[in-house]
């Protein structure tokens, strides 16, 4: 028995060293990730809005949602990318994979994409048939998988809008060439309002690049985050969509107080609707009459207003021609 308590107490003794180093090292574990998110900074890099749903359909992907009745049929898969408040922008996105859906009588998928280059992935990749694409994507794309245009957006009577150059309202710049060596706030890498516009205007005028311009740049995959930014003084400026601008103006009647516009770029055609060229002419038809129709149901029209759209329109291939022939200067590509 005594021979029993001396190894219990040896044991305990052995033991008691080893708890209070695990312990000590889980307090310090807390402590270092506390230190990992400070207070009162903001991740742009992160685009957790981005409503993204596994499993909705078999091989439909990540981020899908099938609509349709004929759930055995293959479904079309249309893709976008948001660049202003992903959540609510889905919403409407999925009114319209609803109401193709029903158009055509066959199921639908809608897939969100987080960047416009991940979009472009996905279309290359010939996972996707029919995509929302905006101006910059569109202009840039370069896969193998050859893309037709379906429609044009347009909003309060045209298909062009134009990039606005935006610092605080506070700021005492003035002009663009006022923003060198200073902090500039981009939307996504092929935004055109939010990154493109400024790129081909800095190698046209200024013979330089964004990384040399300024003394800080950073993206903030969201239009409304660009504005906040610059709003907040995280940005002495950046580029944003005027149509987003005037959205934006709708919904807070006091952002002119806040945000003041320094240059505006000549109009550029608005994001298409685009469709893989190799899907069925019949298919390409219904497609169009849907679209072009979209607007007369009051249902559509309030969803299509969520996200800038007032209407689709006959699609004008040619009016792009002058980006991509930039966008390839810019990539040092040959000319097609």
């Amino acid at each position: 028995m005594r021979l029993l308590r001396k190894k219990s107490r040896n044991l305990s003794c052995s033991v008691l060293p080893l708890l209070l180093w695990a312990v000590l090292i889980f307090f310090v574990c807390l402590l270092c990730g506390g230190c990992e998110q400070k207070q009162g900074n903001i991740d742009f890099t992160s685009t957790q809005d981005a409503y993204e749903e596994k499993g909705a359909g078999a091989g439909t992907g990540e981020g899908a949602e099938v609509s349709g009745l004929k759930g055995r049929e293959t479904p079309l898969r249309i893709a976008f990318a948001s660049v202003i408040s992903p959540i609510e922008t889905r919403k409407s996105y999925q009114k319209m994979v609803d109401y193709i859906a029903r158009g055509l009588g066959r199921p639908a998928v809608l897939v969100q994409r987080k960047t416009y280059e991940e979009l472009n992935m996905l279309l290359a990749g010939g996972e996707a048939d029919v995509a929302f694409v905006s101006t910059g994507a569109y202009t840039s794309y370069n896969g193998m998988i050859p893309l037709e245009l379906l429609a044009m957006v347009q909003t309060d009577g045209t298909v062009f809008y134009q990039a606005y150059f935006i610092v605080n309202a506070d700021s005492n710049i003035t002009a663009f060439s006022q923003l060198r060596g200073r902090t500039f706030a981009f939307t996504d890498p092929l935004s055109y309002s939010g990154r493109l516009a400024v790129d081909y205007m800095l190698m046209d005028e200024y013979r330089t690049t964004p990384e040399q311009f300024f003394q800080r740049c950073f993206y903030t995959y969201s239009h409304d985050k660009s504005l906040w930014a610059v709003e907040n003084k995280l940005a002495d400026g950046a580029g944003i969509d005027s149509q987003i601008y005037d959205y934006a103006k709708k919904r807070d009647s006091r952002l002119d107080e806040k945000i003041r516009i320094i240059g505006v770029m000549k109009p550029t055609p608005t994001g298409p609707v685009v469709m893989r060229q190799d899907l069925p002419p019949e298919t390409r038809q219904r497609l169009q009459e849907i679209f072009f129709h979209m607007d007369e149901d009051p249902e559509m029209a309030e969803a299509m207003r969520q996200v800038i759209i007032d209407k689709f329109v006959p699609p004008q291939p040619d009016v792009y021609n002058e980006l991509k022939r930039k966008y390839r200067q810019r990539e040092g590509l040959p000319e097609n």
